[in-house]
């Protein structure tokens, strides 16, 4: 199978981070503090996992990559991580620290990543922004636009997040700021944070975030550069009712966040955006061959009050007070509709919906496997999943709810050092994509 030329483009971020947490583009910004005691190994072990990697492709050549993680070192629940990879023309960077909980409190986790990297053949499905698009021509990045419409260069892409959550004192974090978890084969063993009442006060753990996040991208042409900035800040809730957050299996979760950006250093404009992201999650319970079987459902929709179309005088437009094409109302990558290039459609609003059928296999053909025991891996997951969403131009029923996308693929996902792995394959009308990440879509 070939996949998809913005897998190729995409290729070297994704690996780079593959062994360790995500965090530019995942949704929710928040998530629950946890600590998690493998059965398998000593109580409050340090963990720490080294990945060399390479690959080639079409456009980026051959490259070359190590990823190192630790958890546990200093914090039991803090993680290092830090990646870097090379080749002929591409380079990248990355290095975080996640969930820090600051001296002298309980409740106060700090996070701070980024990730600075240069790439051939940068995809942007966008151009409204930049000038005024002749009427009667389709807007890039719009529902009905073609997978034609973009911009196509070398450039940088880099990005810089810093977040500070606070774990409220109600439900399964009621006492203390973080939930213990213990596991036996991957499976949770101890009591669970969730998953049956819905009642913030008695079950599931609520986090309050604010994130700083800013971005930096150029397109470098043969006679011009594209460049842009954003400086943007979201505050958001969380409210994780599942009863076992890093792979749930029953129970609910619910996300409400306001980014803006006022404009700040080199942003050229301001823009405020709001996003919902429900999950709900249904345990069928173990079979012959899987010890879990887990049908899990996702709605998410954003709008953004700021945006709005300008005209010239032959009816030419323009969009202003927009969220940019690739943090907005945005459809397409590698966490919603996974069968559309990364950031295919940008609008005003935006819906989706998807559902999984998570597959959690009782055999592990490397569980004995003496040098491989250094992955930590207790499971693997098999995953089908459909996907539909849309943007559009104003939020209403009738732009939403009509000419949906849709897409549709497999999943294969792995419990390694207590991270989820994925490798992803999704099939649409306009292309089939493969994508390696961290963490369930949701």
């Amino acid at each position: 199978m070939e996949l998809n030329r913005n897998t190729r483009a995409l290729c070297g971020v994704v690996l780079a981070f593959a062994v360790i947490p995500y965090g530019a583009l995942a949704a929710p910004a928040a998530n629950v503090k946890t600590t998690i005691n493998r059965a398998e190994t000593p109580s409050n072990v340090k963990e720490k996992l080294y990945l060399p990697y390479v690959f080639s492709t079409d456009s980026m050549g051959l490259n070359l990559g190590v990823g190192a993680m630790f958890k546990g070192y200093g914090q039991e629940q803090m993680t290092i991580g830090g990646t870097v990879f090379g080749g002929d023309v591409s380079k990248g960077v990355g290095l975080g620290v996640w969930n820090f909980k600051l001296p002298k409190t309980e409740r106060f986790f700090l996070s701070t990543y980024g990730f600075l990297g240069y790439y051939p053949e940068q995809r942007a499905y966008t151009g409204g922004a930049q000038g005024y698009i002749p009427a009667g021509t389709v807007l890039p990045g719009s529902n009905n636009s073609t997978n034609e419409q973009f911009i196509e260069a070398d450039g940088s892409s880099n990005w810089f997040d810093i977040k500070l959550e606070y774990a409220l004192p109600i439900g399964a974090t009621k006492d203390k700021g973080m939930v213990e978890y213990k596991l036996k084969n991957g499976l949770l063993v101890s009591a669970p944070s969730g998953g049956k009442g819905w009642n913030p006060l008695e079950s599931g753990a609520t986090v309050v975030v604010l994130r700083q996040f800013n971005r930096y991208q150029s397109f470098e042409f043969d006679d011009a550069e594209l460049d842009g900035s954003i400086h943007a800040l979201e505050l958001g809730i969380l409210y994780d009712n599942t009863d076992f957050s890093v792979n749930p299996s029953q129970g609910s979760s619910q996300y409400f966040s306001v980014s803006h950006d006022a404009a700040w250093l080199e942003s050229d404009h301001q823009w405020t955006f709001m996003n919902l992201d429900m999950s709900k999650y249904f345990s069928f319970g173990e079979s012959d061959y899987a010890s879990q079987r887990i049908l899990a459902v996702n709605f998410w929709t954003g709008y953004s009050p700021s945006w709005e179309l300008e005209y010239d005088n032959q009816g030419g437009r323009q969009v202003s007070g927009n969220a940019p094409y690739n943090e907005g109302a945005t459809l397409g990558g590698f966490f919603r509709m996974r069968g559309f290039d990364q950031n295919r459609f940008h609008d005003k609003a935006a819906i989706y919906t998807t559902a999984e059928y998570r597959y959690t296999l009782k055999y592990n053909p490397i569980e004995d496997v003496n040098w491989l025991k250094f992955l930590r891996l207790d499971w693997f997951q098999l995953v089908g999943f459909v996907e539909a969403g849309r943007v559009a131009p104003e939020y209403t029923a009738n732009a939403l709810l009509t000419d949906l996308k849709f897409d549709y693929g497999i999943s294969l996902r792995a419990l390694t050092a207590g991270i989820v792995l994925r490798f992803d394959i999704a099939h649409s009308d306009e292309a089939t994509n493969g994508w390696v990440m961290v963490d369930h879509p949701f």
